[in-house]
């Protein structure tokens, strides 16, 4: 935080509404992968490729766009690639073919992985030091925001009325966003230019090391299984399609309470909030094929599924603060890492199901959490300032 400045809220909630955007346009098309595949004429997996696609595009931009931007107020940085994310939505709402859609999701990328970069390291810069965690809580709040609102909500209308409508609506909020982020955040030049140097520099801390694996075994492994969510919750729970986005709204509610829990719990024990979220995972994917058979023990995994991956964020960049050489840096390379990795969790997660079949994609997926959850363990609860395990 600068010094003598008041905290400031609003600057801090416009950055949770650009995150919690940026994530729903990443994941909205999840919810709408039968519609536009249908209307594209291509088949679900190829469909995939709008997850893919931004998710890969995001991975590159996290940690070369603050290198290109050099010292750029990071204000203008923001609101410029939500800019970027509206000429990407209106685009995506009015391509003509699959080939045009996927470009304008490239421009979705670009801001999604920028952004990210960017967002996770300012909260001190907004508030006092005893309050970033509270801070923190709130940015990162917009990633399980997205999933309880802004998914289910895109999903919604997309139903009601048509994907574009849903791409094209998306685009409208985010002129809105970048609206909010010019008028209410402070000017915020950097206060190091992050440069290739300075990020290939924080693999020199076992901290940041352990947090980027994590990062990538726990993401892969998510998105390997919920990108099929739809079908697994039809196929072996039995649901009905026309319940999905419903219960897609209490996976939502239930990553916004693991988020806040998260916020609570790692300010003060982060090693022990990064090593129950492997955990967790594990034990619910793994299990979800042989107990979440009937439609009652489905959601009820589903639930635990939202509140665990609901905290992955914040639990994350509060180890990165506790362990990181330069904060911005290690967050864009954590913002690679995440976007780099729901990309390949999408893809690989397609590839599994079309060989084999979901229950085996779910194992898949499990066999990467329990990588995380071993990282975690044999890593000296020390290295983020804990005592005890």
């Amino acid at each position: 935080m600068e010094k003598e400045q008041a905290p400031r809220w609003w600057a801090v909630v416009a950055v949770m509404i650009g995150i919690f955007l940026l994530v729903t346009a990443e994941q909205l098309p999840i919810g709408l992968l039968s519609q536009v595949a249908s209307s594209m004429d291509v088949t679900p997996g190829i469909a995939g490729l709008m997850v893919t696609v931004p998710g890969v595009v995001a991975a590159f931009s996290a940690p070369l766009l603050p290198v290109a931007v050099g010292r750029l107020d990071r204000r203008i940085m923001l609101t410029l690639l939500m800019v970027v994310m509206v000429i990407g939505s209106v685009l995506s709402a009015l391509a003509s073919s699959f080939i045009l859609l996927l470009g304008a999701r490239v421009l979705v990328g670009v801001s999604i992985g920028g952004y990210w970069a960017v967002a996770g390291s300012i909260a001190p810069r907004l508030v006092p030091s005893d309050k970033v965690p509270k801070a923190m809580t709130i940015i990162f709040g917009g990633v399980a925001a997205a999933s309880v609102l802004g998914v289910p909500l895109g999903t919604l209308l997309g139903d009601l009325s048509n994907w574009r409508i849903a791409f094209g609506a998306l685009g409208g909020f985010s002129l809105l966003t970048a609206l909010a982020l010019w008028c209410w955040l402070p000017p915020l030049p950097p206060r190091e230019p992050v440069r290739l140097k300075v990020l290939a520099q924080q693999f020199t801390s076992r901290g940041v090391r352990v947090a980027v694996l994590v990062t990538g075994f726990v993401v892969v492994g998510h998105f390997a299984a919920y990108t099929f969510i739809s079908p697994i919750l039809q196929e072996i729970s039995g649901v009905a399609q026309r319940h999905v986005g419903s219960l897609l709204l209490l996976y939502g509610a239930a990553g916004i309470l693991g988020n806040i829990a998260a916020g609570m719990f790692a300010g003060r024990h982060p090693y022990r909030a990064v090593l129950a979220i492997p955990s967790l995972l594990l034990l619910v994917v793994a299990s979800f094929p042989l107990l979440g058979v009937e439609p009652v023990s489905g959601v009820l995994l589903l639930m635990v599924w939202g509140a665990a991956f609901g905290s992955v964020s914040v639990s994350i960049q509060t180890w990165i603060l506790r362990t990181a050489p330069n904060t911005e840096a290690a967050t864009a390379l954590m913002a690679f890492v995440f976007n780099l990795s729901i990309g390949l969790g999408a893809m690989v997660g397609g590839r599994v199901v079309d060989a084999t079949s979901l229950p085996i994609t779910m194992w898949a997926a499990s066999g990467l959490f329990l990588l995380g959850a071993l990282l975690v363990w044999r890593t000296p609860a020390t290295i983020v300032g804990e005592k005890h395990r």
